[in-house]
Protein backbone atom coordinates (compact mmCIF):
# COMPACT_ATOMS: atom_id res chain seq x y z
CA UNK A 1 0.00 0.00 0.00
CA UNK A 2 1.09 3.34 -1.11
CA UNK A 3 2.66 5.60 1.88
CA UNK A 4 0.00 8.10 1.20
CA UNK A 5 -2.76 5.63 1.12
CA UNK A 6 -1.59 4.11 4.36
CA UNK A 7 -1.50 7.58 5.97
CA UNK A 8 -5.17 8.23 5.21
CA UNK A 9 -6.10 4.35 6.07
CA UNK A 10 -4.36 4.94 9.84
CA UNK A 11 -6.25 8.48 10.20
CA UNK A 12 -9.97 6.51 9.15
CA UNK A 13 -8.73 3.88 11.66
CA UNK A 14 -8.05 6.87 14.65
CA UNK A 15 -11.14 8.43 13.46
CA UNK A 16 -13.38 5.54 13.97
CA UNK A 17 -11.80 4.52 17.55
CA UNK A 18 -12.31 8.26 18.14
CA UNK A 19 -16.06 7.92 17.42
CA UNK A 20 -16.59 4.82 19.53
CA UNK A 21 -19.40 4.82 21.98
CA UNK A 22 -19.82 8.92 21.13
CA UNK A 23 -23.22 10.05 20.38
CA UNK A 24 -24.50 13.08 18.49
CA UNK A 25 -27.60 13.67 17.97
CA UNK A 26 -30.22 15.91 17.54
CA UNK A 27 -34.04 14.42 17.61
CA UNK A 28 -35.51 13.94 20.74
CA UNK A 29 -37.28 10.52 20.61
CA UNK A 30 -33.86 9.42 19.74
CA UNK A 31 -32.04 10.56 22.89
CA UNK A 32 -34.96 11.43 25.92
CA UNK A 33 -37.98 9.77 26.90
CA UNK A 34 -41.11 12.04 29.05
CA UNK A 35 -40.64 11.01 32.39
CA UNK A 36 -43.83 12.67 33.73
CA UNK A 37 -47.21 13.85 32.73
CA UNK A 38 -47.34 12.64 29.38
CA UNK A 39 -50.23 14.82 28.54
CA UNK A 40 -48.75 18.22 29.39
CA UNK A 41 -46.07 17.21 26.21
CA UNK A 42 -46.81 19.23 22.53
CA UNK A 43 -44.91 17.56 20.04
CA UNK A 44 -44.40 19.74 16.46
CA UNK A 45 -42.46 18.37 14.10
CA UNK A 46 -39.11 19.34 15.38
CA UNK A 47 -40.11 21.02 18.19
CA UNK A 48 -40.84 20.16 21.70
CA UNK A 49 -43.18 21.97 24.42
CA UNK A 50 -43.75 20.84 27.91
CA UNK A 51 -46.72 23.10 29.57
CA UNK A 52 -47.35 23.82 33.25
CA UNK A 53 -50.27 24.90 34.57
CA UNK A 54 -52.12 24.15 37.76
CA UNK A 55 -52.39 20.15 37.68
CA UNK A 56 -48.93 19.46 37.00
CA UNK A 57 -45.12 20.60 35.41
CA UNK A 58 -43.70 17.56 33.18
CA UNK A 59 -40.22 16.64 32.55
CA UNK A 60 -37.83 14.37 30.57
CA UNK A 61 -34.58 12.58 30.36
CA UNK A 62 -32.11 10.75 28.47
CA UNK A 63 -32.37 7.24 27.98
CA UNK A 64 -29.00 6.91 28.34
CA UNK A 65 -25.76 7.82 31.06
CA UNK A 66 -22.88 10.03 29.37
CA UNK A 67 -19.44 10.35 30.88
CA UNK A 68 -17.46 13.47 29.37
CA UNK A 69 -18.47 15.92 26.42
CA UNK A 70 -21.30 18.10 25.89
CA UNK A 71 -24.94 18.61 26.05
CA UNK A 72 -27.02 21.12 24.31
CA UNK A 73 -30.32 22.25 23.91
CA UNK A 74 -31.98 25.41 22.18
CA UNK A 75 -34.64 26.66 24.45
CA UNK A 76 -37.01 29.24 23.80
CA UNK A 77 -38.44 30.11 27.84
CA UNK A 78 -41.72 30.75 28.98
CA UNK A 79 -43.19 34.06 27.60
CA UNK A 80 -44.95 37.07 29.37
CA UNK A 81 -45.63 36.81 33.42
CA UNK A 82 -43.67 33.59 34.36
CA UNK A 83 -43.13 34.08 37.96
CA UNK A 84 -43.02 31.51 39.77
CA UNK A 85 -42.31 28.78 37.44
CA UNK A 86 -38.66 27.48 36.91
CA UNK A 87 -37.51 25.75 33.70
CA UNK A 88 -34.04 23.14 34.39
CA UNK A 89 -31.92 22.03 31.98
CA UNK A 90 -29.11 19.71 33.56
CA UNK A 91 -27.07 17.04 33.69
CA UNK A 92 -27.08 14.36 37.01
CA UNK A 93 -25.84 10.71 38.32
CA UNK A 94 -27.77 8.54 40.65
CA UNK A 95 -27.60 8.22 44.49
CA UNK A 96 -27.34 10.45 47.45
CA UNK A 97 -23.81 11.13 46.56
CA UNK A 98 -25.04 12.37 43.22
CA UNK A 99 -23.27 14.45 40.70
CA UNK A 100 -25.06 17.41 39.24
CA UNK A 101 -24.92 20.23 36.71
CA UNK A 102 -27.95 22.76 36.82
CA UNK A 103 -29.18 25.17 35.00
CA UNK A 104 -32.12 26.88 36.20
CA UNK A 105 -34.26 29.38 34.55
CA UNK A 106 -36.20 31.49 37.16
CA UNK A 107 -39.31 33.26 35.72
CA UNK A 108 -40.32 36.62 36.39
CA UNK A 109 -43.10 39.38 36.17
CA UNK A 110 -43.92 40.77 32.70
CA UNK A 111 -41.11 42.92 31.55
CA UNK A 112 -38.81 41.84 34.65
CA UNK A 113 -35.75 39.88 33.44
CA UNK A 114 -35.29 36.10 33.50
CA UNK A 115 -32.48 34.77 35.93
CA UNK A 116 -30.30 31.96 34.84
CA UNK A 117 -29.12 29.80 38.30
CA UNK A 118 -26.61 27.84 38.13
CA UNK A 119 -25.79 24.73 40.45
CA UNK A 120 -22.71 22.35 40.72
CA UNK A 121 -23.59 19.18 43.17
CA UNK A 122 -20.37 17.26 44.12
CA UNK A 123 -20.99 14.09 45.88
CA UNK A 124 -24.34 15.11 46.68
CA UNK A 125 -23.33 18.43 48.37
CA UNK A 126 -24.89 21.63 46.24
CA UNK A 127 -24.90 25.18 47.72
CA UNK A 128 -22.54 26.43 44.85
CA UNK A 129 -25.19 28.88 43.09
CA UNK A 130 -25.14 31.51 40.91
CA UNK A 131 -27.35 33.51 39.28
CA UNK A 132 -26.83 36.02 36.34
CA UNK A 133 -29.45 38.08 34.20
CA UNK A 134 -28.92 37.68 30.21
CA UNK A 135 -27.71 39.82 27.60
CA UNK A 136 -31.04 39.24 25.63
CA UNK A 137 -34.51 38.04 26.13
CA UNK A 138 -34.71 34.07 26.79
CA UNK A 139 -38.58 34.19 25.89
CA UNK A 140 -38.54 35.87 21.84
CA UNK A 141 -36.10 33.26 20.50
CA UNK A 142 -34.07 30.46 20.74
CA UNK A 143 -30.80 29.82 22.24
CA UNK A 144 -28.39 27.60 23.13
CA UNK A 145 -27.80 26.50 26.97
CA UNK A 146 -24.75 23.94 27.17
CA UNK A 147 -22.77 22.21 29.59
CA UNK A 148 -18.97 21.16 28.71
CA UNK A 149 -17.66 18.44 31.01
CA UNK A 150 -14.17 16.76 31.06
CA UNK A 151 -11.34 15.86 34.03
CA UNK A 152 -10.19 19.64 33.33
CA UNK A 153 -13.59 21.44 34.56
CA UNK A 154 -17.26 21.77 33.52
CA UNK A 155 -18.49 24.86 31.63
CA UNK A 156 -21.82 26.38 31.54
CA UNK A 157 -22.35 27.98 28.28
CA UNK A 158 -24.72 30.15 26.79
CA UNK A 159 -25.14 30.42 23.27
CA UNK A 160 -21.31 29.32 23.34
CA UNK A 161 -20.57 32.22 25.36
CA UNK A 162 -18.75 30.48 28.68
CA UNK A 163 -21.01 32.08 31.68
CA UNK A 164 -19.73 30.09 34.59
CA UNK A 165 -16.45 27.52 35.18
CA UNK A 166 -15.84 24.98 37.95
CA UNK A 167 -12.51 23.74 37.49
CA UNK A 168 -10.64 20.80 38.98
CA UNK A 169 -9.05 21.35 41.98
CA UNK A 170 -7.82 17.98 43.21
CA UNK A 171 -4.66 18.92 43.90
CA UNK A 172 -5.81 21.39 46.12
CA UNK A 173 -7.91 18.19 48.06
CA UNK A 174 -11.21 19.43 46.52
CA UNK A 175 -13.88 16.73 44.88
CA UNK A 176 -14.49 16.54 41.61
CA UNK A 177 -17.36 15.49 40.11
CA UNK A 178 -15.03 12.99 37.37
CA UNK A 179 -16.65 9.30 38.01
CA UNK A 180 -20.45 8.95 38.18
CA UNK A 181 -22.03 8.26 34.47
CA UNK A 182 -24.71 11.49 34.43
CA UNK A 183 -28.15 11.62 32.48
CA UNK A 184 -29.62 14.79 30.87
CA UNK A 185 -32.61 15.95 32.09
CA UNK A 186 -35.05 19.22 31.35
CA UNK A 187 -38.17 19.93 33.48
CA UNK A 188 -40.93 22.89 34.16
CA UNK A 189 -42.53 22.99 37.87
CA UNK A 190 -44.35 25.51 39.81
CA UNK A 191 -41.53 26.72 42.32
CA UNK A 192 -43.32 29.89 43.70
CA UNK A 193 -42.42 29.62 47.37
CA UNK A 194 -38.66 30.44 46.50
CA UNK A 195 -38.19 31.31 42.04
CA UNK A 196 -39.48 34.86 42.02
CA UNK A 197 -38.12 37.36 44.19
CA UNK A 198 -37.39 34.91 47.26
CA UNK A 199 -40.61 33.88 46.77
CA UNK A 200 -42.51 37.32 47.13
CA UNK A 201 -44.12 36.41 44.13
CA UNK A 202 -46.34 34.26 43.74
CA UNK A 203 -47.47 31.80 40.35
CA UNK A 204 -50.64 33.74 38.79
CA UNK A 205 -52.48 31.01 37.45
CA UNK A 206 -54.80 33.15 35.45
CA UNK A 207 -52.09 33.00 32.93
CA UNK A 208 -51.61 29.33 32.82
CA UNK A 209 -50.59 26.89 30.66
CA UNK A 210 -46.89 28.26 30.82
CA UNK A 211 -44.69 26.79 27.71
CA UNK A 212 -41.08 26.40 27.43
CA UNK A 213 -40.09 24.85 24.11
CA UNK A 214 -36.90 22.75 22.77
CA UNK A 215 -35.51 22.31 19.80
CA UNK A 216 -32.14 20.91 18.48
CA UNK A 217 -30.88 18.65 20.88
CA UNK A 218 -27.38 17.75 21.13
CA UNK A 219 -25.16 15.13 23.01
CA UNK A 220 -21.85 14.48 21.79
CA UNK A 221 -20.50 12.45 24.66
CA UNK A 222 -19.27 8.74 25.65
CA UNK A 223 -22.46 6.86 26.25
CA UNK A 224 -22.25 4.42 28.47
CA UNK A 225 -23.85 1.00 29.41
CA UNK A 226 -26.94 0.91 30.53
CA UNK A 227 -28.00 0.28 34.48
CA UNK A 228 -28.47 -4.10 34.79
CA UNK A 229 -31.87 -5.59 34.82
CA UNK A 230 -31.85 -9.48 35.58
CA UNK A 231 -31.64 -10.49 31.87
CA UNK A 232 -28.48 -8.47 31.87
CA UNK A 233 -24.77 -8.36 33.57
CA UNK A 234 -23.79 -5.25 35.68
CA UNK A 235 -22.39 -2.62 34.36
CA UNK A 236 -18.69 -1.66 34.20
CA UNK A 237 -17.61 -0.43 37.86
CA UNK A 238 -17.26 3.76 38.16
CA UNK A 239 -13.57 3.79 37.33
CA UNK A 240 -13.71 1.37 34.15
CA UNK A 241 -16.31 4.06 32.28
CA UNK A 242 -13.88 6.94 33.30
CA UNK A 243 -11.37 5.01 31.97
CA UNK A 244 -12.86 3.98 28.84
CA UNK A 245 -14.42 7.48 28.03
CA UNK A 246 -11.02 9.01 28.39
CA UNK A 247 -8.64 9.46 25.78
CA UNK A 248 -5.16 6.58 25.21
CA UNK A 249 -3.20 4.81 23.29
CA UNK A 250 -5.89 3.53 21.04
CA UNK A 251 -8.14 6.35 21.04
CA UNK A 252 -8.77 10.28 21.20
CA UNK A 253 -11.64 11.91 22.14
CA UNK A 254 -12.11 15.49 21.61
CA UNK A 255 -13.05 16.78 24.86
CA UNK A 256 -9.43 15.82 25.99
CA UNK A 257 -7.88 18.00 23.55
CA UNK A 258 -5.30 20.54 24.96
CA UNK A 259 -7.82 23.12 23.48
CA UNK A 260 -11.02 21.90 25.65
CA UNK A 261 -8.93 21.43 28.56
CA UNK A 262 -8.84 25.45 29.59
CA UNK A 263 -10.66 28.53 27.85
CA UNK A 264 -8.80 30.15 25.12
CA UNK A 265 -8.18 33.84 25.67
CA UNK A 266 -11.70 35.52 23.77
CA UNK A 267 -13.44 32.82 25.94
CA UNK A 268 -11.58 34.07 29.20
CA UNK A 269 -12.69 37.55 28.32
CA UNK A 270 -16.24 36.99 27.58
CA UNK A 271 -16.29 34.89 31.19
CA UNK A 272 -14.71 38.28 32.76
CA UNK A 273 -17.42 40.53 30.40
CA UNK A 274 -20.22 38.25 31.64
CA UNK A 275 -19.64 38.32 35.61
CA UNK A 276 -18.89 41.94 35.37
CA UNK A 277 -22.10 42.98 33.64
CA UNK A 278 -24.51 40.29 34.27
CA UNK A 279 -24.15 38.32 37.66
CA UNK A 280 -25.86 39.17 40.23
CA UNK A 281 -25.36 36.34 43.11
CA UNK A 282 -22.14 34.19 43.34
CA UNK A 283 -22.21 31.81 46.54
CA UNK A 284 -18.48 32.41 46.54
CA UNK A 285 -19.08 36.14 47.66
CA UNK A 286 -22.26 35.61 50.06
CA UNK A 287 -20.78 35.79 53.69
CA UNK A 288 -23.78 35.79 55.28
CA UNK A 289 -24.55 32.43 54.43
CA UNK A 290 -20.97 31.52 54.13
CA UNK A 291 -18.80 32.94 57.06
CA UNK A 292 -15.83 30.89 55.89
CA UNK A 293 -15.15 31.00 52.79
CA UNK A 294 -16.16 27.67 50.77
CA UNK A 295 -12.87 26.18 50.61
CA UNK A 296 -13.06 26.67 46.34
CA UNK A 297 -13.72 29.74 46.12
CA UNK A 298 -10.22 30.36 47.19
CA UNK A 299 -8.85 28.73 44.37
CA UNK A 300 -10.85 30.19 41.73
CA UNK A 301 -9.49 32.29 39.05
CA UNK A 302 -13.18 32.92 37.46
Amino acid sequence: MPMAATAVFLALCLFVMTMVDVVSSAKFDELFTPSWALDHFIYEGDLLKLKLDNYSGAGFGSKSKYMYGKVTAQIRLVEGDSAGTVTAFYMSSDGPNHNEFDFEFLGNTTGEPYLVQTNVYVNGVGNREQRLDLWFDPTKDFHSYSILWNQRHVVFLVDDTPIRVHPNLERNGIAYPKDQPMGVYSSIWNADDWATQGGRVKTNWTHAPFVASYRAFDIDSCECPPVPTAATPPPPAAGDDMKRCSSGAEKRYWWDEPTMLELSVHQGHQLLWVRANHMIYDYCTDTARFPATPVECEHHHH
